[in-house]
């Protein structure tokens, strides 16, 4: 049986390393399950791999989108499943690391074959979530799928828009294409996280923070500042470089904003984790890498 043995943990706790190190004694590339990390041009934003941590590993999903491309988690879904047969050709195991939730959640447990959204439709929401805001949307969903209008994250306009977006291009609810059933995978799949108190984890974001300023983030959020309404862009860094920009806010603030964002995307991951009972949990506050790598290699090779 082949392994996907997957490493995650919240924004900022120390994958990188750790994956680059596993990578090394296992002979495999890295699959990266970063949804930013995906797109060129952003690198210092998304803490992306540099170039001599991409030339220790080969990496799959890295810096392959132009920030104009519409890309979901359904399709990293099939991307890394077609990639998968490939690789295990030769690797027994291969590892996937990163902290999207949701490109986790489609790799291992699969999701819901919801159509994908035609770009007339897109646009169409797009333009009245921008010129209406949320609430009439809102509204509309509740007549369209009151089902999902109850259990949706009403502040989160962009799965009130997605939803509208499936009823409009389908003519059927939304929640007629959820299942929410976990698909059989034909690999073993052993998780790994990584965290740590959270007070250690809020000071590595905020000097992770001033360490992205000092390699240039602003000068790097102006280059693309012009496409700023992409939704490649749409993410803590840049949105609130773009206030800069646009002489909104000054810079301490906008820094200071940036690090509370992060914290806060930070929680929110370990909110969604504490929900999954596969994963074992690597305290790295306590243990040092050595130890990590080795109780990793313990339940991969020997379980």
């Amino acid at each position: 049986m082949k392994n996907l043995l997957v490493l995650l943990g919240p924004t900022g706790v120390g994958k990188t390393e750790l994956s680059l190190l596993l990578a090394e004694r296992l002979g495999s590339p890295i699959i990266n399950a970063d949804s930013r990390q995906i797109y060129k041009d952003i690198e210092i934003g998304t803490a992306s791999p540099t170039a001599e941590e991409l030339a220790r590993v080969e990496h799959f999903f890295v810096h392959t989108l132009a920030l104009d491309e519409y890309y979901s988690a359904a399709e990293y879904e099939k991307d890394v499943m077609q990639l998968l047969p490939q690789l295990f050709q030769s690797h027994d195991t291969v590892l996937l690391s990163g902290g999207s939730m949701m490109y986790i959640d489609a790799v291992t447990k699969g999701i819901d074959d919801i159509p994908t959204v035609d770009e007339e439709t897109r646009e169409m929401l797009r333009h009245r979530f921008e010129k209406e805001g949320l609430e009439p949307l809102l509204a509309e969903l509740k007549l369209l799928d009151p089902h999902y209008y109850e259990i949706v994250d009403k502040r989160n306009h962009k799965r009130v828009v997605h939803a509208l977006e499936i009823c409009y291009m389908t003519g059927k609810p939304f929640t007629f294409f959820r299942t929410n059933s976990t698909k059989e995978r034909p690999f073993r799949i052993v998780k790994f996280g990584l965290r740590r108190e959270r007070a250690n984890l809020f000071a590595r974001i905020n000097a992770r923070v001033d360490k992205m300023m000092e390699g240039g983030l602003l000068d790097e959020a102006r280059r693309v500042y012009p496409l700023r309404e992409l939704n490649s862009l749409n993410t803590v860094g840049y949105k609130e470089m773009f206030k800069v920009i646009a002489g909104e806010w000054e810079l301490p603030m906008a820094v200071e904003r940036m690090k509370k964002n992060t914290r806060v995307y930070a929680k929110k991951q370990m909110t969604w984790y504490q929900h999954d009972a596969d994963i074992h949990w690597l305290d790295a506050d306590k243990m040092n890498i050595q130890e990590m790598l080795k109780t990793i290699e313990n339940e991969v090779f020997v379980a």
